[in-house]
C-alpha cells in the first residue's frame, strides 16, 4: 500500500541503493517492494561478482544494474556513493531481510527533522531471522563504539540506513566489506551529525539464500577497523592506553630497585632497571605521539566538517518552495 508522505516528498529525488552477492532467491522480492513504497525512487542493484542469476532478476523487476568487481560489500557502497547522485539515499541489504514499509517513514524523519542520517534499528521477528550469537555481537560492538565516540546508535551493523545527500557526498568509505556499517556509525558520531533510530521489523532470509557473513572472520575483521578508527579518530586514547599501561609497568619494575637503592645505595639487577628505564622512554614517546596526532586528528576532523556544510540538506528545496507568512 502505497504512503502520503509521497505527496510531502515528491520534490526531492530519491535514490535506493542495494549492494548484491548471489541474491537471486530474494532481489526481485526486495526490488518490487521498494518500487510499491516508493515508486518515486529510482532503484539502483549493483552487483558484486554474482555467480547466479542476480542480475536477471533484478532486471525483470525494473532496477538499473551497475557492477563492482572489487570483491567486498564496501567497496560495493563505494562506488554507488560515488556513482549515483540524488538528494536522499536509501541503503539496503539485498536479503529481503528487512522491511520496505518502514522506508517512507524512514524518510519523512530524515527530511522533517532535517538529519543525516536514520538507522533502521532490527526487531528480530524469530530467533531464526536474528540469531542470538549475531545479535550478542552486534550489542558488544554497538556498545564499544557507543563508548568511544557516543552513545547515539543502538544497532551499529544494521544494514538499512537512509541518508541525506551530505552525508553520502563526505563520507569517505575507506573499508571493504561488511566492516562498512561500523564506518557509516562513525563517521556520523565524528562529525556529530543530526541522527535517528526507527525500529523496523527484521525477516528471516527466503527460502535458498545464504547469509555471506561469518561471524568469526567479519566479527574480527569489525574490530580491527574499531581499533584503526580509534587509532586515526581518536589518537589520544588510543597512544594514551599504551602510556598507561608501559609506565604502571615501568613503575611496577623500578619500585622495588628504588627502594633498595635508597636503603643501600645500590642498584641491583642492572638489566630490569634498563628495562624499566627503556619502558618509561616508551611511554612517554606514545604519550607525545597521541598529543601531536590529536591536534593532527583536529584539523582533518575541521576540513570533513567544512566540506559536510558546504553541503545543503535535504529539506533546502522545502524552504525555498514554503509560502510566506
Amino acid at each position: 500500500m502505497r504512503s502520503s508522505i509521497h505527496r510531502d516528498l515528491s520534490p526531492l529525488e530519491l535514490a535506493v541503493l542495494i549492494p548484491c552477492f548471489n541474491e537471486e532467491a530474494s532481489i526481485g522480492t526486495v526490488v518490487r517492494d521498494f518500487r510499491e513504497v516508493l515508486p518515486e525512487a529510482t532503484i539502483y542493484v549493483y552487483d558484486n561478482n554474482s555467480t547466479d542469476a542476480t542480475v536477471e532478476r533484478a532486471l525483470a523487476a525494473g532496477a538499473i544494474i551497475g557492477t563492482e568487481l572489487l570483491q567486498g560489500k564496501g567497496n560495493v557502497v563505494r562506488r554507488m556513493f560515488a556513482d549515483i547522485d540524488a538528494d536522499v539515499f536509501i541503503l539496503v541489504d539485498g536479503d529481503g531481510t528487512y522491511d520496505a514499509s518502514s522506508a517512507p517513514l524512514m524518510l519523512k524523519e530524515l527530511v522533517e527533522s532535517s538529519l543525516d542520517m536514520v538507522n533502521a534499528a532490527r526487531k528480530g521477528l524469530s530467533t531464526a531471522a536474528y540469531r542470538t550469537g549475531h545479535r550478542m555481537g552486534n550489542i558488544l560492538l554497538t556498545l564499544m563504539v557507543a563508548f568511544i565516540f557516543g552513545n547515539r546508535i543502538h544497532d551499529m551493523l544494521s544494514g538499512y540506513r537512509c541518508f541525506s545527500r551530505r552525508f553520502v557526498k563526505s563520507f569517505p568509505a575507506l573499508t571493504r566489506g561488511f566492516e562498512i556499517e561500523t564506518e557509516l556509525t562513525v563517521h556520523a558520531l565524528e562529525l556529530r551529525m543530526p541522527v535517528a533510530e526507527i525500529a523496523t521489523p527484521y525477516k528471516e532470509r527466503p527460502a535458498g539464500s545464504t547469509s555471506k557473513l561469518s561471524a568469526l572472520r567479519d566479527g574480527f575483521r569489525i574490530l580491527s577497523t574499531i581499533a584503526a578508527l580509534v587509532r586515526e579518530d581518536r589518537p589520544l586514547l588510543f597512544f594514551g592506553v599504551f602510556f598507561l599501561l608501559l609506565a604502571t609497568g615501568s613503575i611496577v619494575l623500578a619500585w622495588p630497585l628504588a627502594i633498595t637503592y635508597l636503603e643501600t645505595g645500590l642498584v641491583p639487577r642492572f638489566p630490569t632497571a634498563i628495562l624499566a628505564t627503556g619502558m618509561m622512554l616508551l611511554a612517554f614517546l606514545s604519550g607525545t605521539c597521541g598529543l601531536i596526532l590529536d591536534t593532527v586528528t583536529r584539523g582533518r576532523l575541521e576540513i570533513k566538517r567544512f566540506h559536510y556544510l558546504a553541503i545543503p540538506p535535504p529539506n533546502r528545496q522545502f524552504s525555498k518552495t514554503a509560502p510566506t507568512k
